[in-house]
């Protein structure tokens, strides 16, 4: 449980680094974070599989490059999903692809330490 928590705390602290890197990005506040890193946590588990076997052949032939257009494209979903009123939105594919790769360089290097600290 106490991984469980640290993990969603630095994923919404990385949502929170992504917004102020990737223009396009916006989170509103802590709590704006923390209900988007739920959202895109239901959206990987769910939605993101299916997305990944549909497009294996593709992602296969540009040798995994087409991985963060499916991530661009699962924050897109999340940032859909979550109503307007909790302050998490994304303008545009081409922010959703830069904050994917943001997010994913900020979310490694948080949890490299959270697994340090647990």
């Amino acid at each position: 449980m106490k991984h469980f928590l640290l993990t969603w705390i630095g994923t919404a602290i990385a949502l929170i680094i992504t917004a102020k890197i990737v223009p396009g990005f916006f989170i509103t506040s802590f709590v704006a974070a923390l209900v988007a890193a739920i959202v895109i946590g239901l959206v990987n588990a769910i939605v993101r599989p299916i997305l990944g076997i549909l497009a294996f052949p593709i992602t296969l032939i540009t040798f995994g490059l087409f991985s963060f257009v499916l991530n661009a494209i699962a924050l897109m979903i999340a940032s859909a999903l979550t109503p307007a009123s909790y302050g998490f939105r994304i303008d545009g594919f081409i922010a959703a692809l830069f904050g994917s790769i943001v997010l994913s360089i900020v979310s490694s290097i948080i949890n490299h330490f959270v697994r340090i600290v647990d």
